[in-house]
This record gives structure tokens, C-alpha cells and sequence, in this order.
């Protein structure tokens, strides 16, 4: 590797040597993921992992895609890149969980204009984080120096994971019915969504977004901004040991109204209690600064509330008990009920 070295290609703003040193820089961060059936080298063509399906009667492998989208503007602005990578693990591995997937195993696509590789370290760091949170292993990604395409400060950041569940566990909400609960997961703030809207309102390029607010605890609101997206899939995995879950909506962008119905089957209403969800403050300063009807928050954000579960009220006691024991700080925010809405917030 260290022959190879094109002057031309240098010339047209790429510098093949600087991907090699961010590779090298990034294998402490890789190794922190590596897990049962992952080949943690990293640097060849293709990532391998061979699955446990031990005791498994039909493994279903699940994958889920996504970015994190305008949030890195932020990322760039208070130029701190060590999180981000979290939000992108978090956004494939929450969807996930979803079907009542474990996930195995997450890939990184960075793009950039220049590769700096200190840079792709530090987001790769994040990136190392998310997995070992979701106790996936990173086991490959692609760095793209694109000069002219991006500029020479910004980069963009995508992933996807894949998780397997054997067949008879997959979430299935035929059996929810009216009567059935519905638990709230709280967020850590504004997740990994809604952020074209969250700069228009505070005119994050030009605004001051560094001084600490009072409302926010003490954080700027940058700092609140690029607070990392919860990542659920342990204290999820935890419950569907315990629990027969109904279903389960990852609260992203579309807010309660487009995620919540994903999960709910036809014929069925989820009818949320508004003074029930706890809202965080940084959701009630976006919607004072920007003067955001109420119907608009709930339709955009996720009002502090990452994960909704819907269980039988025989079983939410349990399912309480067994997500605090996880550390989450679970709480009811609705019931089941018949209607053809899917959703009702009241």
C-alpha cells in the first residue's frame, strides 16, 4: 500500500494515501465492536460474519438502511464529529428492533470532500460506539473523497445493519386488540430527524448556538442538538425475552402520527394521552422560537418519546419492570382502542 501514490489523481484533489492512514487510525475503534462470528480485520473487499443460529427453526436475517441527515450541519458547525456516528448506527439498529431482530452486524458509508484522516477517525469512533451499544460488530464500510461533489469542510455519513430473528419470534401484531397498552420509551432529545426545520428555526449559521440556556440544563443548543440518538436495542432485547410484545414503532421523522400507525393493524386505533407523553424542554423551546402548532410538533418530532410498545395490560407491569431494570424509564402513554384513525392524540 505504501507504493501506491498517484500524482495525477493527488492533482484532482485526491489523495489515496490519506485513506490508507484513516483506515489504520480506525482499527482501534473497529476492534471495540468485535463480536462472536465477526472477522474484524478490516481493509479487503467484502466484511465477513457467520451467524450463531444455534436453536434457531427458521433464522429471518432483517436489515435496515439510513443517514443522518441534515444533523451533521450541526456536527460541521460545532465541529465535533465523535458522535454522529452513533446517530447512524441508532437509525438502522432501532428500526431493526423493530421486528424483534438482534442485530448482528452494522457497514459505514462515508463521503467526503477531503479525507482528513483524523476526521474519518473521530467519526468512526462514533460509528464504533453505536455498535458496541447495540452489540453489533462493525465489520466494513467505504470512505469516498469526492473534491467538487462536497466541499472541502463537510462530509455525509450513511449506514446498514443487519439482524436475524428466527421466524416465530418476528413482532406480529395480529394478536393486538383493544384494551391492549401502549409504553413509552423516552429519547434523548431530538433523535436524528426533523433537523431542516430545527436549523430554520434557531438560523443555526448564524445565530449564537454555543452559550449555555438555562431551559436546556446548562447545554447550548448545539450541544442539545447533537445529543446522540438513544440506541434501544438491549433493553428491547431484554423485554422480548420476557414479554409478548405487540408491536413496536420507532419514533422518527413523521413524529407519532406517521410512526405510531406503522405498527397498529387495521381496524385499531392507538389513542396517545398528550399529558401523558413528557415532552423534553428542547422540543418546547423549538416550538416557542419557531411558533410550531402543537399538531405540527407531534407530526415531525418525536416529543421526547424514541420508541413506542404496545403489550396487553396483563403484561405491562412486567413490561415496566423488566425496561427499568434495563435503565429505561418506561411509562404509559396510551391504550388500543377500535377505529379506523390508527391514531388518535388527545
Amino acid at each position: 500500500m505504501n507504493n501506491s501514490r498517484s500524482e495525477s489523481y493527488a492533482a484532482a484533489g485526491v489523495d489515496i494515501t490519506a485513506g490508507y492512514k484513516a483506515v489504520e487510525l480506525m482499527k482501534s475503534h473497529v476492534a471495540r465492536t468485535k463480536t462472536a462470528g465477526a472477522d474484524i480485520d478490516i481493509g479487503g473487499f467484502g466484511g465477513l460474519f457467520v451467524p450463531d443460529i444455534a436453536g434457531m427453526k427458521k433464522p429471518v436475517l432483517v436489515s435496515g438502511t439510513d443517514g443522518v441527515g441534515t444533523k451533521l450541519k450541526m456536527a460541521f458547525l460545532m465541529d465535533k464529529h465523535d458522535t454522529v456516528g452513533i446517530d447512524c448506527v441508532a437509525m438502522c439498529v432501532n428500526d431493526v428492533i423493530c421486528c424483534g431482530a438482534k442485530p448482528l452486524f452494522f457497514l459505514d458509508y462515508i463521503a467526503c470532500g477531503k479525507n482528513v484522516p483524523e476526521k474519518i477517525a473521530q467519526i468512526v469512533s462514533g460509528v464504533a460506539e453505536g455498535c458496541v451499544q447495540s452489540g453489533a460488530a462493525l465489520i466494513g464500510g467505504e470512505t469516498a473523497e469526492m473534491p467538487g461533489f462536497y466541499p472541502v469542510d463537510e462530509y455525509d455519513l450513511a449506514g446498514f445493519a443487519v439482524g436475524i430473528v428466527d421466524a416465530e419470534k418476528v413482532i406480529d401484531n395480529k394478536t393486538m386488540k383493544a384494551g391492549d397498552v401502549v409504553i413509552a420509551l423516552p429519547s434523548s432529545g431530538v433523535h436524528s430527524n426533523g433537523f431542516s426545520l430545527v436549523r430554520k428555526v434557531f438560523d443555526v449559521e448564524n445565530a449564537d448556538i454555543k452559550t449555555p440556556r438555562a431551559e436546556l440544563g446548562g447545554l447550548s443548543v448545539g450541544e442539545a442538538l447533537l445529543t446522540p440518538t438513544k440506541i434501544y436495542v438491549k433493553p428491547m432485547n431484554a423485554l422480548f425475552e420476557e414479554i409478548k410484545v405487540k408491536g413496536v414503532s420507532h419514533i422518527t421523522g413523521g413524529g407519532f402520527y406517521e410512526n405510531i400507525p406503522r405498527s397498529i393493524p387495521d381496524g385499531l386505533c392507538a389513542k396517545i394521552d398528550k399529558s401523558a407523553v413528557r415532552v423534553l424542554p428542547i422540543f418546547d423551546l423549538i416550538a416557542r422560537v419557531g411558533n410550531i402548532p402543537e399538531r405540527d410538533m407531534y407530526n415531525t418530532f418525536n416529543m421526547g418519546v424514541g420508541m413506542s410498545i404496545v403489550v396487553a395490560p396483563e403484561d405491562a407491569e412486567r413490561a415496566l419492570a423488566v425496561l427499568t431494570e434495563q435503565g429505561e424509564k418506561p411509562y404509559i402513554i396510551g391504550t388500543i382502542i377500535e377505529g379506523a384513525e390508527k391514531i388518535i392524540l388527545e
